[in-house]
């Protein structure tokens, strides 16, 4: 394995969950709902102990959480994008619109968080001991929740939207009633019939 990349991986992976804080941060002053506020915070706080799990990741590879890398640059600039997002909606004269915005922005961050997390999952089985079992347990303890955040996300996005736009809508979505943590799973609880639609 080339343990450059995986360290590169570590330091995206790491900066991810950095900007996931200000994303919820900024996120939770646009919510409007207060189910979608409540599911926000607690994925702030999943998201600060992430960032202490890939803390202790760092650690066991030998790694400085502090260093710099292109990807981790880039990283950054696209996670304080999607913050600049919020802020801005933030200014519209529908406070719905500006909730919705933040929705979509985290489902955006999620979708690379989830990749990153997955991506260490695999990896971890070409990896041995000490690293190996350390990359192994982050991703156990946080697989799960990284699911939630990107598929429970995506199903407020989407009913956020049909609410928005004044279509019956779901609230909380299905997603998060059926605790999916799986894209198949998504997939089924994102066709809520008619009768489910308010």
């Amino acid at each position: 394995m080339k343990l450059r990349n995986l360290a590169e991986l570590l330091y995206q992976a790491l900066e991810t969950e950095l900007g996931g804080e200000q994303l919820y941060r900024a996120a939770i002053e646009n919510a409007v709902d207060a189910d979608v506020k409540e599911e926000w915070t607690k994925y702030l706080e999943e998201t600060r102990t992430h960032q202490e799990i890939l803390k202790k990741v760092f650690a066991v590879a030998g790694l400085d959480p502090a260093t710099e890398s292109i990807g981790r640059r880039i990283v950054r600039s696209r996670g304080q994008a999607l913050v600049a997002a919020i802020e801005v909606a933030r200014q519209a004269d529908d406070p719905k619109l500006g909730e919705l915005v933040a929705a979509e922005c985290i489902v955006e961050a999620e979708s690379k968080d989830h990749q990153n997390w997955t991506l260490l999952g695999l990896l971890a089985e070409h990896l041995d001991g000490a690293l190996r079992e350390t990359i192994q347990g982050a991703f156990d303890e946080v697989s799960d929740q990284e699911a939630e955040h990107l598929f429970h996300s995506m199903g407020w996005a989407r009913e956020l939207w049909l609410d928005f736009a004044g279509a019956p809508a779901v609230l909380p979505p299905p997603e998060e009633e059926k605790h999916v943590k799986t894209q198949i799973g998504a997939a089924q609880a994102g066709q809520p019939t008619a009768s489910d639609r308010v």
